[in-house]
């Protein structure tokens, strides 16, 4: 239930983990009293007119979710569909019920993934704290084909027609342990339940397998796009607040760039100050980062571009269940 004890090893980060145990038995607990009385029927689901596709996960910190919800949203575009996009907007501040997203809405009010997607795609895109009612939102004011949400699997209230749960290839489901002890935010047997699972940077049977394509780096002032092997050899300053900011570090070095790397917390609201470094190098940045620095954006600011490359037959077997 809560992972195997016998793998935690004696290191300081084991045994805070070990101290946490009594705190993730209660979330666990909790999780499955959730889930148990929207399955049950005791709390109502609310069905949507227009399919609705979760893609989720049942870790916490980044699986590399948002790309590969950018790539189906882009796919069903390319077939002359309307599309929706639902999320939270997890580190906005909006205080509407609903709010839209437009592509020069403020990051620090509707959050960076839901300001991300709008200005990849040409989807409509709404936050609610409840996502629910983004739902309602878009199907009322809209004539829509699919609304997909960006994250939402452990939101039951909201009836969905295909679940997809997006894994990270490398980490998977880290200790096994439910939060705060692990990463876990939902049981493992959850993946029993779901339409697909997609394997995020690997490949194993029974899981679509999506890659990381990276296409160059882009300019946030002057749009100048350079290809992967500019700045090979380079000092540059390597900015990333997301979930697992090494993933990206990785990346970088793994193109031959000298970095020094700067983390921030997930969904940081980067200010001016947190971007003005000592030497002038470039600095190297997410996408998802990028889309909060456009009040003081700079001709040294580099983003690096990236698709999610899912397996063909994934689209083929989605199209095929709605």
């Amino acid at each position: 239930m809560l992972g195997n004890l016998s793998s935690i090893n004696h290191s300081k980060f084991g045994i805070i983990n070990f101290l946490l145990l009594p705190l993730s038995l209660v979330f666990y607990t909790v999780s499955r009293i959730h889930f148990w009385l929207y399955k049950s029927s005791i709390l109502n689901v609310k069905k949507s007119n227009v399919p609705v596709v979760v893609v989720g996960n049942i870790t916490a910190g980044g699986t590399g979710k948002t790309p590969i919800v950018i790539s189906i949203v882009n796919y069903f575009e390319s077939r002359n569909k309307k599309v929706g996009v639902v999320s939270r907007g997890y580190g906005g501040n909006y205080s509407k019920e609903v709010l839209e997203v437009l592509p020069a809405s403020n990051p620090m009010e509707c959050g960076d993934e839901p300001l991300l997607i709008k200005q990849k795609t040409h989807a409509v895109v709404a936050v609610s704290k409840k996502r629910i009612k983004a739902v309602e939102y878009l199907s009322q004011q809209y004539q829509l084909d699919i609304i997909i949400s960006d994250d939402g699997l452990q939101h039951y209230s909201m009836g969905c027609d295909i679940e997809v749960a997006v894994i990270d290839g490398k980490s998977r489901l880290g200790n096994g342990l439910f939060l705060p002890s692990g990463p876990l935010r939902d049981s493992k047997n959850r993946l029993n339940s779901v339409d697909f699972i997609i394997n995020n940077g690997s490949s194993l049977d029974g899981e679509i397998s999506s890659q990381l394509e990276y296409k160059g780096f882009l300019n946030l002032i002057t749009g100048e796009k350079k290809d992967l092997e500019f700045f090979r050899g380079r000092r540059c300053y390597a900015v990333a607040g997301i979930g697992k900011p090494n993933n990206f570090f990785s990346i970088l070095e793994d193109l031959g760039i000298d970095i020094i790397a700067k983390p921030f917390p997930d969904h940081y609201q980067f200010k001016k100050e947190d971007l003005s470094f000592d030497n002038e190098y470039p600095i190297l940045m997410t996408s998802k980062d990028c889309v909060k620095c456009s009040q003081f954006e700079s001709s040294a600011m580099w983003h690096l571009d990236v698709n999610a490359k899912i397996e063909p037959e994934f689209y083929h077997q989605l199209e095929s269940k709605l």
